[in-house]
């Protein structure tokens, strides 16, 4: 493959191992990718869409195989525990840190409005995914903190509280107990098949709800 045609392979790789999206939206972000780029005489539509199927078939293969409950199963389990005990866990929440803590004012004021103040908040955003979907030391970072909150004791006692529940299910976990710091799940491997009947882990109104109920 060309550099180009590996940068598109690998945003491909990406999209399909989260799991977040379907086929057909995976084509349209391709393509558009391709043509913001300028890579059209470079690379077809075909080509792409042969890349995609390929991708997505190996994929299918794979999770037959795939050890039950997987961790990405776990972590969903873990996140709503911590829902129900008062702390926002948001699963991909955009890109980057800041865009994952604007996720979470959001989710915090509509549940300021519904009468209920989080005790704080963790997620992870889509860069700290991409690093568990790489077949060689796959980790995850977890970022944890409070809204408005600049006590380092109190965002280490959030940072405490979200450690004691990832271990519940299972997970070892680096951690340096600082506030500065986020929590790394390693050797945390991202299992995900896109299944439109499968709970939408992008929809934060479910945190709002398993939160206020």
């Amino acid at each position: 493959m060309t550099e180009n045609e590996e940068f598109i392979f690998e945003s491909i790789y990406n999209q399909i191992r989260m799991g977040f999206l379907s086929i057909e939206e995976i084509k349209e972000n391709i393509i558009e990718e391709i043509e913001d780029n300028e890579f059209e005489e470079e690379m077809s539509k075909e080509w792409a869409y042969k890349i995609i199927r390929e991708e997505y078939e190996m994929l299918v293969t794979e999770s037959k195989n795939w050890k039950k409950p997987t961790d990405t199963e776990k972590l969903i389990k873990a996140f709503n525990e911590l829902c129900k005990t008062n702390i926002i866990a948001l699963h991909n929440a955009g890109y980057t840190t800041s865009d994952g803590e604007g996720e979470v004012a959001e989710v915090e004021t509509e549940l300021i409005e519904r009468g209920k103040k989080p005790d704080g908040y963790c997620f992870y955003h889509e860069q700290d995914l991409a690093r568990a979907i790489v077949p060689e030391n796959p980790s995850l970072m977890i970022a944890f903190q409070k809204i408005n909150n600049s006590d380092d004791k109190t965002t280490v006692e959030i940072g405490k509280r979200v450690v004691e529940i990832l271990k519940k299910n299972g997970f070892q976990i680096n951690w340096n107990q600082s506030a500065t710091t986020k929590i790394e799940i390693p050797n945390f491997s991202w299992k995900k098949l896109y299944d439109d009947s499968s709970e939408d882990l992008l929809n934060y109104q479910k945190v709002i709800e398993i939160m206020t109920n």
